[in-house]
């Protein structure tokens, strides 16, 4: 089971970015893949997830209107577009998938999630 992260990057407030998140292994499938950051010195923030049965979605505030999370399936792939980027922004961004059955109101949990990629470093600079 492997989540390779990639697409992050260095842009400048307003800017955009899409990063991907290409799951292999999954032979048992998966029941979410989320998106997660993580800054200098805070705790890991869930930021967006998908849902595989339904392709329901979930956003944190920080990001409702500006990121949009889609998947596609035929390339084991999942997005985060990231669009209008603010400083607050910067992180490194991971990706992560879950096997368990996971209630709405806790998708954005990193808890509820069992693997993780290696993240990939956004910087948006002022």
């Amino acid at each position: 089971v492997q989540l390779v992260e990639s697409g992050g990057g260095a842009v400048q407030t307003g800017g955009s970015l899409r990063l991907s998140c290409l799951a292999s292994g999954f032979t048992l499938g998966y029941t979410a893949i989320g998106w997660f950051r993580q800054a200098p010195g805070q705790e890991r923030e869930g930021v967006s997830c998908i849902r595989n049965r339904d392709g329901s979605t979930k956003y944190a505030e920080s990001v409702k209107g500006r990121f949009t999370i889609s998947r596609d399936n035929t390339k084991n792939t999942v997005y985060l577009q990231m669009n209008s980027l603010k400083p607050e922004d910067t992180a490194v961004y991971f990706c992560a998938a879950s096997r368990r059955g996971i209630i709405t109101s806790t998708m954005l949990n990193s808890y509820n999630y069992n693997y993780w990629g290696q993240g990939t470093q956004v910087t948006v600079s002022s």
